[in-house]
């Protein structure tokens, strides 16, 4: 591709792509060019109220209508965060235009739908990629080189995780993550799918061998509508008997941690979807010792702090900036890179069996 940035647009108004508006300028490598909404009002709106925040040189222009957008020469890649029921059908819009899709999560409402996204993407020759933000963060490769290394963890045994935020009771009647036409799968969706991730990550995106699920509470529509997930946990097993369990739930207060167990320590991170506020990320190597002498019995705590410098949030080394700056290197280098929509199709095919046992009140799903 000749042009010097990755020429973007937004295909649609979520809240989420405000913060995707700033990522794209502190890129480097990316312009964002328009802003596409059902109708040209509501785009400049829009536009108007990250401007007076993030304000671009020339401010994107705002499209009426996701076509429209989807049609406009001028954009290479588009960001569409639209609701997960809805999003098909513009993916598959987008690559038929030759538009690099870069797609919020869940990616499908199932693996089926994923996969004939996957499929148009690969034929039309453009890049397919969710939005998961950890997955650029430079502290990714250095928890890979510690647990490569087997000093810090040792042989793993066991991955377990939680996402979880408690939703006001208003959430529960507004809000469209508990919205079975628009978003099905609940907090399975919208908080699993990181937790699932982070547990195919660590494996080196091993599947597993079988899971099982229980939905610990999900919605009451009152409307006919199908209820979807509020709070739900799982339990995967991988060949050698490691495991890997999660919780998601839209209940319980701010978390979102990782424990990586295994046979010599064990590594935590209490902030691996959303880095807390400051200017590194990093995690704990956590070796302790039990010592007995005679009577005396004492734990002691052994902690190695391994960090990076990157900044949380709104800046250039954040890891939002650097997914769309990795993006951006693809679509400019014209060689979609197939690793990405693999992935996501692995964390869409285990949520999917997370679902299904879910919904069977915990049965056993094998694959």
């Amino acid at each position: 591709m000749s042009n010097e940035k990755c020429r973007w647009g937004i295909l649609g108004t979520a809240g989420i792509a405000r913060k995707n508006w700033q990522a794209i300028r502190n890129s480097g490598n990316g312009q964002l060019v328009a802003v596409g909404s059902r109708t040209e009002e509501r785009a400049k709106e829009y536009i108007a109220e990250n401007q007076s925040q993030i304000p671009y040189e020339t401010p994107p222009k705002p499209i009426a209508g996701y076509d429209a957008m989807i049609g406009s020469d001028d954009i290479d890649a588009l960001y569409i965060p639209l609701p997960t029921a809805v999003r098909k059908s513009y993916v598959l819009k987008a690559a038929a235009a030759g538009k690099h899709v870069l797609c919020e999560k869940p990616c499908g409402v199932d693996a089926v739908h994923l996969q004939e996204m996957i499929d148009a993407c690969a034929s039309a020759g453009v890049q397919f990629m969710d939005g998961v933000m950890f997955m650029h963060s430079d502290r990714m490769p250095a928890l890979r080189a510690e647990l490569d290394a087997g000093d810090a963890v040792g042989e793993i045994k066991r991955i377990a995780t939680q996402f979880s935020f408690k939703a006001p009771d208003d959430f529960f009647e507004e809000n469209i993550r508990v919205n079975s036409k628009l978003e099905p799968l609940g907090s399975l969706g919208d908080l699993g799918w990181y937790c699932i991730r982070i547990i195919l990550w660590t494996l080196n995106y091993e599947m597993p061998v079988s899971l099982t699920a229980k939905m610990i509470r999900q919605s009451d529509p009152g409307d006919g509508s199908d209820p979807v997930p509020v709070s739900l946990s799982a339990e995967l097993l991988f060949e050698g008997g490691i495991t890997g369990g999660f919780y998601c739930s839209f209940e319980t207060e701010h978390q979102q941690w990782v424990n990586i167990s295994g046979s010599r320590g064990h590594i935590a991170i209490p902030d691996f979807v959303l880095p807390y506020h400051g200017s590194e990320v990093g995690f704990d190597v956590e070796q302790a010792q039990f010592d007995v002498d005679l009577c005396n019995f004492r734990m002691e705590r052994h902690t190695r702090r391994v960090a990076v410098e990157e900044y949380s949030d709104s800046h250039a080394t954040s890891q939002e900036a650097k997914l769309f700056r990795r993006f951006g290197e693809l679509v400019l280098g014209g060689e979609p890179n197939s690793h990405w929509p693999e992935i996501s199709l692995k964390t869409q095919q285990v949520m999917d069996a997370c679902f299904e046992s879910a919904r069977k009140d915990g049965q056993r799903v094998k694959f």
